[in-house]
């Protein structure tokens, strides 16, 4: 009996595929799941929001209280708010600080072009270092609306 299976060289057909196929999908499973268990601490971060006080102003020197709130609507202390020119000009960009409570306080002097309206101001904030935040969405825009008395 021994003898027949020596000389017997069919093999199984298809083994060494299916081993390689099986292979493949393992190190791919694991791979997988590696990368879930190592990408559990970006799933934990927050997104910042800023809310401008007032949102609508008029054209001329205006102070804006910029508010950095988490998602549960709580101040982020030390986030760098920028203020920027969008539709409506401003002279360079406006940067500050947020406070304890979360609040950043500018002083910028939006202008409209000649035959415009309205126009707008765009704000972003970089998120205190070492923190949990981050700022991917876009934030409120600023309105600056020719002979508003708001």
């Amino acid at each position: 009996m021994f003898h027949e299976l020596r000389r017997d060289e069919r093999a199984i057909e298809g083994l060494p595929v299916r081993l390689l196929i099986a292979f493949v999908v393992g190190v791919a499973t694991l791979g997988v799941l590696l990368q879930t268990v190592s990408g559990v601490g970006t799933l934990a971060t927050t997104e910042l929001d800023v809310k401008p006080t007032p949102d609508v102003v008029a054209p001329g020197e205006q102070t804006l209280a910029l508010s950095v709130v988490d998602a549960s609507g709580n101040g982020v202390a030390g986030a760098t708010v920028l203020v920027k020119s969008g539709t409506a000009r401003l002279d360079g960009t406006v940067v500050a600080r947020t406070n304890e409570s979360g609040v950043a306080t500018v002083a910028v002097a939006p202008a409209l072009g000649a035959n415009q309206a309205d126009g707008t101001l765009t704000v972003s904030v970089k998120p205190p270092a070492g923190g949990e935040y981050v700022d991917r969405r876009g934030n409120t825009r600023i309105l600056v609306v020719r002979g508003y008395g708001g």
